[in-house]
């Protein structure tokens, strides 16, 4: 069995960067054509409601350019009680619209600077569970962005999730530091994997994985799949962006 990891690239930042200006410079879909041909298992956005960074005809036409590509996937990520993207008529109704292989639900806030935490199913299981019935009806993997506790993960297992995507940026700040608490903190992300694994339910990570710390991630069990937007991002302005896809694949298949 292969004990290689999917690279999703999220292309937000790139979006960020051509919101800072008029026209669509730099342009988003041509950026996703050079992370596939680097070597990119996938392509991730997060559309927020206040289109700071992807928006919805980027989804539309990254839609299209992922449509006839069997070897890529298409991952859309976001609050699924949102009920606005701009003028758009919330982000559930544009996943529905464009059918990615996978859809990951996240609790963020409108105003949420990024993504800090995992779902509580115990207080929105109920509100979700006919998001995720609607979903997995039109044909779309759904995966749950969760923090690595146990109990939750068998929620996120009993509620229907396909896959969770473990939030990994407290991991990523304990190991940046080397602090004390890293290794127990780590065993708390392996334990889940276990239990991901032991239970049937897929498993994916992401937030602020990077080439110093992914490699040590990779060590949990079963991980199906890493996206990776910010920190890729950041190494493209100095690797150029075909040499970091590429890097970080490497790490993904080593």
């Amino acid at each position: 069995m292969s004990n290689s990891t999917a690279l999703s690239v999220n292309l937000n930042k790139i979006a960020l960067i051509r919101n800072s200006r008029e026209g669509n410079y730099p342009n988003v879909v041509t950026h996703g054509e050079i992370c596939l041909a680097a070597g990119a298992d996938g392509l991730t956005v997060h559309p927020r409601p206040d289109q700071r960074h992807i928006r919805p005809h980027d989804v539309y036409d990254l839609a299209e350019l992922l449509k006839d590509n069997h070897n890529a996937e298409f991952n859309i990520e976001g609050n699924p009680f949102a009920e606005k993207i701009g003028d758009f008529p919330g982000f559930i109704q544009l996943v529905l619209d464009t059918k990615p292989e996978q859809c990951t639900l996240v609790p963020d806030g409108n105003d949420q600077l990024t993504s800090d935490h995992g779902f509580d199913l115990k207080k929105s299981g109920k509100q979700l569970k006919p998001i995720l019935a609607q979903l997995k009806d039109a044909g779309v993997r759904v995966s749950l962005f969760m923090d690595p506790d146990l109990e939750q993960i068998e929620l996120a297992k009993k509620l229907g999730a396909d896959r969770i995507e473990l939030y990994t940026g407290p991991y990523a700040e304990s190991f940046k530091h080397q602090d004390a608490n890293f290794e127990k903190l780590f065993q708390r992300y392996f334990s889940a994997a276990e239990h991901a694994a032991n239970i049937g339910i897929g498993l994916n990570a992401g937030h602020d994985l990077n080439l110093d710390n992914l490699t040590h991630f990779r060590k949990v069990p079963q991980l199906l799949e890493v996206s990776i937007g910010h920190a890729l991002t950041v190494d493209a302005i100095s690797m150029g962006l075909d040499k970091a896809v590429r890097a970080y694949k490497h790490l993904c298949v080593a």
